[in-house]
């Protein structure tokens, strides 16, 4: 039997068929969870987040019109929501925990490569929410400009420029970060 469309799925969520939800969230809480803990900075905060874009779902899937937009998009405009208005409710930057390295054959570039990844997570806390979250949506996730922009409301050249000056903004943080 061919596997069933999101749509029909969704279709079942709104009729509270839990095994339908269940496949919805086998489905897309990977992408979800990566993008809501990419945003916050660490996974402590995103707990709550995450599990109220699948609350959503569960009692909203009948506003989903998979006419308009995927379900993944769907999916990732509620997450960024709810991370925009995390960020406005408590207007700070999140400390970023230093991950513990695991010994390896080769300790020394085990921790450079930590290192360099928390470089990146710092710099990408610290670029205003919009441009870290275009950031996130295309390089991390892999949403296409158009999706990214539509996810956030925006004109793809809007998109566009959030990109650009994300990206540069990063090119300056990660320059002088090294400088030190």
């Amino acid at each position: 039997m061919a596997e069933e469309s999101e749509a029909m799925l969704v279709r079942r969520v709104v009729n509270k068929d839990q095994p339908a939800f269940q496949q919805l969230l086998d489905k897309h809480l990977p992408g979800i969870n990566r993008y809501v803990i990419r945003m916050m900075g660490n996974a402590s905060n995103s707990d709550d987040i995450i599990q109220e874009v699948f609350l959503r779902l569960w009692t909203r899937a009948d506003s989903f019109n998979p006419e308009v937009s995927r379900l993944s998009t769907w999916l990732h405009n509620i997450a960024h929501n709810l991370c925009i208005d995390y960020f406005r409710k408590n207007s700070k930057l999140t400390q970023i925990p230093i991950e513990d390295t695991i010994g390896g054959e080769e300790p020394d570039l085990e921790l450079v490569a930590t290192i360099q990844r928390q470089d990146v997570k710092a710099a990408l806390m610290a670029l205003p929410e919009r441009q870290r979250s275009a950031i996130i949506m295309c390089h991390y996730q892999g949403l296409s400009n158009r999706e990214a922009a539509e996810i956030m409301n925006i004109s793809v050249d809007a998109l566009e420029s959030l990109l650009s000056r994300g990206r540069l903004k990063l090119k300056s943080i990660l320059t002088t970060e090294g400088a030190r």
